[in-house]
């Protein structure tokens, strides 16, 4: 299994607009993210999360070339608007639609902001196309599965996907953008190989885990290794992961992990 973190960063991306704070004035490059989303390669099935502003020139930076299944955590600007830039791997399956797996609140986004785009077949050569499904419990294909569970993030629920290649066991949870982690969702989480959460600073927020709840959610699902993600300009690289627990790091933009 293969795991790229596409991007890292929150709504505002890092660093911000208008701002000269340490870390967005920083050289370290791990302090330069764009905002949040991976790739996941089970056994050559290439999955693409989310969508964020920076998707064409994350997939061009990372050396993006296939998308075999495509899912949409949730309808918030800075996972969808990018969306457009699917229209490449649109043309790349010979000018079919592309399924976009998603929950109700996710589908009804997608209508407003791409209305253009939903339907079979692309409205002209070198569009996208969106064919729009509710996520499933489990997604199974020949290479493994994907668990989705309904994580909550302020008035909306998101999707945490657990993902299992079959051939070798290896288990990957990405629960991002959500408050709190509900039972459901640790019990399904257990036993994984690598976990990545949602820890966006350390003060805490309405919608999202400060760095200290992630730290606790970290250390009840046990698993060996952890990784937050969903960083604002209040977390500084090299400071904040010589402060965290053993087993949990900070993830940043272009970390491949392949196991």
């Amino acid at each position: 299994m293969e795991v790229i973190f596409l991007g890292t960063g929150t709504s505002q991306g890092v660093p911000m607009i208008a701002c000269e704070c340490a870390v967005c004035t920083s050289p370290d490059p791990r302090n330069r993210r764009t905002r949040a989303s991976i790739h996941v390669v089970m056994d050559g099935l290439h999955v693409q999360v989310d969508a964020v502003p920076e998707f064409r020139l994350q997939c061009v930076r990372e050396g993006i070339r296939q998308l075999d299944v495509f899912i949409l955590t949730h309808g918030h600007a800075d996972h969808i608007v990018g969306m457009d830039d699917l229209r490449r791997f649109c043309d790349l399956i010979g000018g079919a639609a592309l399924t976009v797996h998603t929950t109700e609140e996710g589908m009804s986004r997608v209508r407003a902001i791409f209305p253009y785009a939903v339907g079979e077949k692309p409205a002209s050569r070198g569009y996208a196309a969106f064919r729009l499904a509710a996520m499933a419990p489990v997604l199974d294909f020949p290479q493994g599965t994907i668990h989705s569970t309904l994580l909550p993030h302020g008035s909306i629920q998101t999707l945490g996907l657990v993902f299992t290649e079959r051939s070798s066991g290896r288990k990957f949870v990405y629960y991002n953008d959500c408050k709190t982690v509900p039972p459901a969702a640790l019990a399904l989480a257990r036993g994984a190989d690598v976990v990545v959460l949602d820890g966006l600073r350390p003060d805490p927020h309405p919608s999202h885990m400060s760095i200290g709840e992630a730290c606790l959610v970290a250390a009840e699902i046990g698993a060996p290794a952890t990784y937050l993600t969903h960083l604002t300009h209040a977390v500084d690289h090299e400071g904040w992961s010589a402060r965290l627990p053993a087993g949990v790091r900070l993830s940043h933009d272009g970390l491949r992990l392949t196991w």
